[in-house]
């Protein structure tokens, strides 16, 4: 049998870094395991084009993103519709793609993935001209996102105490959607552009998304009264968020919003800027990652 290949992306500023001997950490599990590694570190140059040249040297089977979301997504943009697999290490503050796949929390059992586990191909959702793996929204979630990378502190309070700031200010914003050949108008104070079905917290604000199903969902938060927050979380939490009045969800493959003022964008964690417009199209099966051979998997159709 070969050796395989695992090229190492590793997010030297993600949320657990610190606390962990990645590099000894790898090496260990290399020679108990067999595969062949290379590392790559990222900087603040233009990594993208570094990592492309890490990938045309060593012709690895498997990259692995070590850090959070913002990492796989970079990965993802890199390695989508080639053959070389997507190995998760969750180590950010949210790890929201991660736990989508069931993908485990021990770094060994992540790496033991490389071995063991089973390759399969998701969905991507294109949003302008960014990649999403995961969850792009506009609106509430946006806005908290923005909040959330400017606080040194992180965690599910930190989060917490941004979103119950935003809903004592909450915004309601127009937009139109034009998908399946429609054109609708709706008042909201968020659209979730969804390829996954829940966030890094574990909010789940796409019940019955499937991440290999050629579509993707735009998810509608109306606006609320503010004495509901709590019932919605709870929903959110439980999964039945789909039963509340002031939530819907229109299923595609292609749309276009168009928002009546500019409204803050964010991709996989990542804050993109105030838009106006948003094109959005499904990829299907773009993008091959590896998962516990073992578990179901509630988001994928097997």
């Amino acid at each position: 049998m070969s050796t395989k290949k695992v090229l190492f992306v590793i997010n030297k500023k993600a949320g657990l870094q610190s606390k962990v001997d990645i590099e000894k950490i790898i090496s260990n599990a290399a020679k108990k395991l067999h595969f062949q590694f290379f590392i790559y570190k990222m900087n603040d140059g233009d990594v993208i084009a570094e990592i492309k040249n890490e990938i045309k040297i060593h012709q690895p089977d498997i990259v692995a993103a070590v850090g959070g979301d913002g990492t796989v997504n970079l990965i993802a943009q890199i390695i989508q519709q080639t053959d070389i697999s997507l190995l998760i290490i969750p180590m950010g503050s949210a790890n929201g793609m991660a736990k989508e796949l069931q993908i485990p929390i021990q770094i060994k059992d992540c790496l033991a993935l490389i071995v063991s586990g089973k390759e399969t191909k998701i969905d991507l959702l294109k949003v302008n001209d960014e990649i999403s793996i995961h969850l792009a929204d506009v609106g509430l979630n946006a806005r908290i996102v923005k909040r959330f990378q400017l606080d040194s502190k992180r965690g599910l309070l930190t989060y917490a105490k941004h979103l119950f700031f935003e809903v004592f200010v909450l915004k309601r914003t127009n937009f139109s959607i034009i998908t399946n050949g429609k054109k609708r108008r709706v008042k909201a104070v968020s659209l979730t552009f969804a390829n996954a079905t829940q966030y890094g917290t574990g909010a789940v604000i796409n019940p019955d998304g499937k991440l290999n199903d050629g579509l993707f969902e735009i998810c509608i938060v109306k606006p609320f009264p503010k004495y509901e927050l709590i019932k919605i979380t709870f929903q959110m939490f439980r999964r039945t968020l789909k039963y509340s009045n002031f939530f819907e969800v229109i299923q595609c493959k292609e749309a276009r919003v168009k928002s009546q003022r500019a409204t803050l964008l964010q991709i996989d964690g990542e804050v993109i800027g105030q838009v106006k417009e948003i094109n959005l199209a499904c990829l299907p099966a773009a993008l091959k990652v590896l998962i516990p051979n073992h578990l179901k998997h509630p988001t994928l159709i097997n």
